[in-house]
């Protein structure tokens, strides 16, 4: 049986106190709805509908290029009337998902439990206990345990709302009985608004069963309203990431300071320390260490390699056994090759180092080419751009650059050739051979530093 996933993503989030509409609100590095998305296409469903309402268009302009069918529901009647705008086509035989933008923690595990139930003909609602149950709907049950209805607090008794289990929001039903009951649903309620919940009470009439699945903790199902709360969920989803990088075998010195703002996969035996930010796409090798306070952005990190702290390191690719840092900065087009190095106060863009070089102190290195075994001194830099043109430096293997070297593109250095400290390079250096370029020193006797007028 096919599945139509449909997420409520119109709300406005006025608690937010933000002009970002509620769902492109940043979790983990990504907007919430990215990560609903998520939970629903591990399903494979047939088709996933968002319906959007407040900045729409923003909603719409983030998640270009995804499969998804959009539905704009001008008028903030309600949930129930928010489900209608996209009920339209949807096969009879379907089962229909009914997801929030809002709630983003939810596992993809307990969705196909919500689908198999609803594939038999059932009514599946989501439940959650909770310690605090304030705000949420409370699930009405008979005297046998049936599900029989969902009040919402507004509209409960303050008997019923001591009713610590509460209505999450999220279900599945066959498509063609959802779409029938929503279109017999009555603002009868102090919103004066079409509430999905009252589905489940058409169909307890309707003698269709009802059928909660309880989520494993209430941390699955937490909604998103405010910034309090997008930072309780940021808390949760580092748990579980540490948790299962720890069980993979790696070492987290303090679990709860570190940020996954993307994908992070690491091989065993991996250190990481205190402070670390990892965005986009990251993989580690085994046995690497990561230095406290650095950032790591879409990189692949080879095994064996140090990075020590304070370092920076964006979309490259870094060979096993290298070293990295303190205070070294890769920008985007890095290759590092087996066992090389970059010091500390390093800057490189766009360039490649060869294995067993070392670039260690206080250089920039940019639209280089690095041979093997070559040796960078302190304080040397690649005039690469001409104020139009970037333009590259070739150093060849076995090469030795001594320190406060300015070597001006388009250049080659051959070779095992030796750059004395001190020069600035402008034509090819030949292989083999000892380079120097110095202004002659000069003393100028009884000369007078300039004295500021009083």
């Amino acid at each position: 049986m096919a599945t139509t996933v449909i997420i409520l993503a119109a709300g406005q989030g006025k608690r937010m106190r933000s002009d970002l509409p509620k769902v492109l609100h940043p979790l983990a590095g990504q907007p919430l709805l990215q990560h609903v998305l998520a939970s629903a296409t591990a399903l494979k469903p047939r088709e996933i509908r968002v319906v959007h309402g407040h900045g729409g268009g923003q909603v719409q302009a983030a998640f270009l290029g995804q499969p998804i069918s959009w539905f704009h529901q001008f008028e903030q009647k309600g949930t129930g009337h928010a489900v209608q705008q996209a009920l339209a086509k949807i096969p009879a035989s379907d089962v229909v998902l009914i997801l929030y933008g809002d709630v983003p923690l939810v596992r993809p595990a307990t969705l196909k439990k919500l689908v198999a139930r609803a594939a038999k003909g059932q009514v599946a609602v989501l439940t959650a206990d909770m310690v605090n149950p304030t705000g949420y709907g409370r699930i009405l049950r008979s005297n046998r345990g049936a599900v029989t209805a969902i009040v919402e607090e507004k509209d409960a008794t303050a008997k019923q709302r001591e009713i610590c289990e509460v209505n999450t929001g999220l279900l599945a039903c066959p498509a063609g009985r959802l779409a029938k009951w929503i279109g017999r649903l009555k603002p009868n309620n102090a919103q004066k608004e079409y509430y999905l919940t009252d589905v489940i009470g058409l169909a307890v009439q309707g003698k269709v069963p009802v059928t909660a699945v309880s989520a494993e903790s209430e941390d699955e199902v937490l909604g998103i309203n405010d910034k309090a709360q997008l930072a309780a969920a940021e808390k949760i989803l580092r748990r579980w990431r540490t948790n299962e990088l720890m069980a993979a075998g790696v070492t987290l010195t303090d679990p709860e300071r570190i940020d996954i703002r993307g994908e992070l996969l690491c091989g065993q035996d991996v250190v990481i320390e205190p402070d670390v930010i990892f965005e986009g796409v990251v993989h580690i090798g085994d046995g690497a260490r990561i230095g406290a306070f650095t950032l790591i952005r879409n990189t692949l990190i080879g095994a064996g390699t140090v990075v020590h702290p304070h370092s920076l390191i964006e979309d490259g690719v870094i060979g096993p056994n290298c070293e990295i840092g303190p205070y070294a900065r890769m920008r985007p087009g890095v290759e590092m090759a087996e066992g090389s190095k970059l010091g500390n106060f390093v800057e490189v863009k766009k360039s490649v180092i060869g294995r067993g070089s070392k670039v260690n102190h206080l250089s920039y290195i940019g639209d280089a080419t690095i041979g093997e075994k070559v040796n960078v001194g302190a304080g040397t830099i690649t005039c690469n751009y001409d104020g139009a043109n970037k333009h590259r430096t070739i150093i060849g293997d076995g090469a030795f650059i001594g320190s406060g070297v300015e070597l001006v593109a388009p250049v080659e250095i051959g070779a095992g050739a030796t750059v004395g400290a001190g020069s600035t390079i402008t034509k090819a250096a030949p292989a083999g051979q000892l380079t120097i370029e110095r202004s002659r020193q000069l003393s100028i006797p009884g000369w007078k530093r300039p004295v500021k007028r009083l």
